[in-house]
């Protein structure tokens, strides 16, 4: 893996997003994943549970499988660029209560399923207050 180095520091780089350019570290990948881990676990998500993943390929689907992972989710991956008539057969026949994307047509088939539970990776990754 290449390695860059800001301020004598080593910083390995896990992916780079072929359509943006943008980089992920290997300390962003920790930091992403283990924040959204926690996110999923408080959105109910146990050991064995499907979770349907709908990204395009880059940084955020690989954030969302280490988190699904981490969090003892089995992964359901479904490509972004399916068309809506077969999104729609796959979310309803996932029988998964929660679904990580972004994409339109994904979250639309969740409104018309078991799916009760619909975020972003995004909205997994940014860091939450601790409850008072």
């Amino acid at each position: 893996m290449p390695s860059l180095t800001w301020g004598g520091m080593d910083e390995r780089i896990v992916m780079v997003d072929s359509v943006t350019g943008l980089t992920l570290t290997e300390e962003q990948l920790d930091e992403r994943s283990a924040t959204a881990t926690v996110q999923l676990r408080r959105r109910g998500v146990r050991d064995g549970d499907g979770v349907l993943v709908c990204l395009p390929a880059g940084p955020d689907l690989l954030v969302a499988f280490v988190a699904v992972t981490a969090a003892g989710g089995v992964i359901w991956s479904l490509p972004a660029d399916l068309d809506a008539g077969t999104l729609r057969e796959l979310v309803r026949g996932s029988r998964a209560r929660v679904m990580i994307s972004n994409v339109g047509p994904a979250v639309d088939a969740a409104d018309e399923s078991r799916v009760r539970v619909v975020v972003g990776v995004d909205d997994l990754c940014a860091p939450r207050p601790y409850p008072v």
